[in-house]
């Protein structure tokens, strides 16, 4: 199961998605709401939220969703008890909230909608809120013996075992004997040895890390291996190059002629990778 999180301050067009009836949907949990139309609902949320003037996302969506599997067989309370769970592992009990099951497509997901203000008119705080609900999801999966992300993940990638283990072992031989110094001259490497590294960029034209393709496949670094991921490719290439890599740019490298920022993690990875190579050089010569 996966769990999806934010703050809005569009109610009332939540509200009505959630309930739209072209979507199959129907409820699965009201507390402390009396409304029977997304416009009622609102206005009910509406009364709680004047208590505090000065927030303006004031309610919580929250999409949770079942494998498809799981979903599948779920009855309605079934999915009423997977909002009820995840409202106590998010500590969102005793306050006005909502959920509506989306049944129209393969997937059956929870739309959940909680007031963000209290009783008392204290809002809820909602920083790291995604991350926070993916891992509420994640416990709820466990507690009521569903399939988490993370399990379903590991039967997807069993039957790759053999290409995963081929990917890492090519890659391994690269870092190690060729010991590639830019990103490029690892590209490049890596497709001498028939192994295709696609470079993930994001919409803001970050870099985020690496695919690869090889035998017809193609996986993320960290499906072939934990030891794959963006920022550990780039500390090897760092320690390769005795940090020249650094050099041009703290946040930015160039691959095939074109200049990428770098993701969080990796200029922090560099970063660190950089403050051990400093410290080792100043071991050796003796300062």
């Amino acid at each position: 199961m996966i769990g999806k999180g934010k703050s809005i301050s569009h109610t009332n067009a939540s509200m009505a998605y959630g309930w739209n009836q072209e979507k199959d949907a129907s409820v699965v949990l009201k507390e402390y709401l009396a409304g029977e139309t997304p416009q009622e609902l609102t206005k009910e949320f509406e009364i709680i939220q004047s208590m505090n003037e000065n927030c303006n996302r004031n309610t919580l969506s929250f999409v949770l969703s079942p494998t498809i599997e799981d979903g599948k067989k779920l009855s309605k309370k079934g999915l009423g008890d997977i909002s009820k769970t995840f409202l106590k592992q998010m500590k969102l009990t005793n306050r006005q909230a909502i959920a509506f099951v989306h049944r129209d497509k393969a997937h059956t997901h929870i739309h959940l909608y909680v007031n963000r203000i209290d009783f008392q008119g204290k809002a809820y705080p909602d920083s790291f809120i995604g991350k926070r609900s993916n891992k509420a999801a994640r416990q709820v999966a466990i507690e009521m013996n569903l399939k988490t992300v993370q399990q379903v993940q590991a039967e997807k990638l069993k039957p790759l075992q053999k290409i995963r283990s081929e990917i890492r072992s090519i890659h391994i031989q690269v870092q190690k004997k060729e010991r590639p110094k830019t990103f490029d001259d690892y590209i490049k490497k890596m497709a001498a040895n028939k192994v295709k590294v696609i470079p993930s960029i994001n919409k803001g034209g970050t870099l985020q890390g690496f695919r690869f393709e090889y035998s017809g496949i193609n996986l993320k670094g960290s499906e072939v291996h934990r030891s794959m991921s963006g920022g550990k490719i780039a500390n090897e290439i760092a320690a390769n190059s005795s940090g020249e890599i650094l050099k041009h740019s703290d946040q930015a490298v160039n691959i095939a002629g074109k200049t990428l920022e770098l993701s969080t993690n990796m200029i922090t990875g560099l970063a660190k990778k950089a403050i051990e190579q400093t410290i080792t050089k100043g071991i050796e010569l003796g300062i």
